[in-house]
């Protein structure tokens, strides 16, 4: 692979103008091109395309993460605009009133939310 000239990542979704609304009007990304599917700007400079699939199935895992410098600023802000965060019970220790795992106290990682998409889609929010 000494030869690629970039990378990108994927998925699909069941509703195209779904997925719009939320990736654009939610969470404030930029559309590059709109010819076979969404190809979103991500912050740092990658890119993620996101495809209409009639079968859609959702993944069972993460596969959006989000790096911010404030997580309790962030999960108000998605939550003011309808995001919900998920609750999971195999975690290595409870999460918070705001769904929020505080790895960073318990030496475990940083800290981290989850919420998905329209289409089922995991996704994620963290602070290092």
């Amino acid at each position: 692979m000494n030869n690629a000239i970039t990378t990108f990542s994927g998925f699909s979704v069941d509703n195209m103008e779904k997925a719009k609304e939320f990736y654009i009007g939610v969470l404030g990304l930029k559309i590059e091109d709109e010819t076979m599917g969404l190809q979103l700007e991500l912050p740092g400079g990658g890119k993620l395309f996101v495809y209409q699939k009639d079968d859609h199935q959702p993944a069972t895992f993460t596969v959006l993460n989000f790096v911010v410098d404030d997580i309790d600023k962030t999960i108000d802000e998605l939550a003011n605009k309808g995001v919900v965060f998920e609750r999971y019970d195999n975690m290595p220790a409870p999460q918070d009133e705001k769904g929020v795992l505080r790895g960073k106290a318990a030496n475990q990682g940083p800290d981290i939310a989850w919420f998905k998409d329209p289409a089922g889609n995991i996704l994620s929010v963290l602070a290092n």
